[in-house]
């Protein structure tokens, strides 16, 4: 089985870096400290046009949780089009509620959007309730990766619930 690194980065210059470290994928972030926000639209084409890997945009009109009211729902729209448009080769994103479940109205809509490019669902797949029932919400929508640590502080931390999903 071959792994494909993914590396989180929030500058051309951490692009170049991965692309060197033997990286496979990029997403780009900007905001890392805030579990990363969108980058902006210059960020995004100066990284596709520099590197050779994929880049894969957060598209999050904030940091904090991931609860996203229809106005911040609709600006994510907005820029998922203008990230297309700049060359993204995917799309990270998506919403909760507050009880924990997927915003699968929410994360619909970003997924769409996003389409043709495949869409992964971020970390905030591990501030679920549930992790089987979020897996299940996801794939019912079509999603095409999960970023997860297994709902454990880190990957290794959740190595058992990774295996499990």
């Amino acid at each position: 089985m071959t792994v494909l690194v993914e590396a989180c980065v929030e500058s051309v210059a951490d692009v170049v870096a991965a692309e060197r470290a033997g990286a496979g994928r990029v997403e780009l972030c900007a905001n890392l400290l805030e579990g990363g926000t969108t980058p902006s639209i210059g960020m995004i084409r100066a990284a596709v046009a520099r590197g050779h890997l994929p880049i894969f945009p957060i598209i999050r009109a904030r940091g904090g949780d991931f609860l996203y009211t229809a106005e911040e729902i609709e600006v994510m729209l907005r820029d998922i089009e203008a990230a297309k448009g700049a060359g993204a080769h995917g799309i990270v994103g998506g919403a909760l509620h507050p009880n924990g479940t997927v915003d699968e109205d929410g994360t619909e809509a970003l997924l769409e959007a996003a389409a043709p490019l495949p869409f992964t669902f971020h970390r905030a797949f591990d501030q679920v309730r549930d992790l089987d029932e979020a897996l299940d919400a996801c794939m019912a929508l079509g999603v095409a990766r999960i970023l997860t640590s297994g709902g454990a502080a880190s990957a290794m931390d959740g190595a058992e619930a990774i295996r499990r999903l």
